[in-house]
């Protein structure tokens, strides 16, 4: 049976997030036509994930001392309840990951990357051979699929002058490129000009950023649908 992790990670949880807006219509989608029983969301910004302390590091660490081992047998390897702690906050996030055919993650652009909540996300899921066969080495996110829907206040996209700016894509391609998935797999949609329903001075760009926003509903209709 398809299933779906949906993130999103954008500090505003209004009805006026755009990103909110599209990941809804995304997840809504998807469910229409999928089903909602293997549906999973977490909102980073009201459940956020805890940043990293030593004990995260010391067991990584240790694991990394002994080789790739599986999950179950992690436990086993923690030395203070600190570790314990932190093995247990990270668990079951790399569980919602592996058991997730789509990953489906709202990325607002903030201050050219990514934000903070979305990063303690993927800085405690990447637990040392979290994503590797023990036994076989092969990655175990080769069939995941990941939608990016990432919303900009300004244009970033290819030939703009502030293209060489988006450190925000490039980052997520290849953070989940390192970690096995697979280059066909790996999608994004961007909402570009957000800001100019807003802002007096971006005004001219408003007919830009209504036809950035319809592009951008109409590709997240179509990759929700996918089977």
């Amino acid at each position: 049976m398809p299933s779906l992790l949906h993130l999103d990670s954008g500090a505003n949880r209004s009805g006026e997030s755009i990103g909110r807006q599209l990941t809804a219509l995304f997840a809504d989608t998807w469910r229409s036509v999928h089903g909602p029983a293997d549906y999973r969301y977490r909102d980073l910004v009201t459940d956020p994930v805890p940043p990293l302390d030593t004990a995260y590091c010391s067991l990584g660490r240790r694991l990394e001392r002994n080789g790739l081992v599986p999950a179950a047998e992690v436990d086993a390897l923690t030395e203070s309840p600190a570790e314990e702690r932190e093995w247990a906050l990270t668990r079951p996030l790399i569980a919602d990951l592996l058991a997730a055919d789509t990953v489906l993650i709202g990325a607002p652009m903030y201050n050219y990357s990514i934000s903070a909540a979305l990063k303690a996300w993927i800085d405690r899921v990447s637990f040392p051979g979290a994503f590797t066969h023990p036994d076989t080495g092969t990655g175990l996110l080769a069939g995941t699929r990941v939608v990016v829907i990432s919303t900009r206040g300004g244009a970033y996209g290819p030939g703009t002058p502030l293209e060489a700016c988006d450190f925000q894509n490039p980052y997520l391609r290849a953070y989940f490129g390192r970690q096995g998935v697979a280059a066909e797999n790996i999608h994004f949609v961007n909402a570009e000009m957000t800001m100019a329903g807003l802002v007096p001075h971006l005004a001219d760009f408003r007919p830009l950023a209504a036809n950035s926003l319809a592009a951008a509903r109409s590709e997240v209709t179509s990759l929700a649908a996918a089977r």
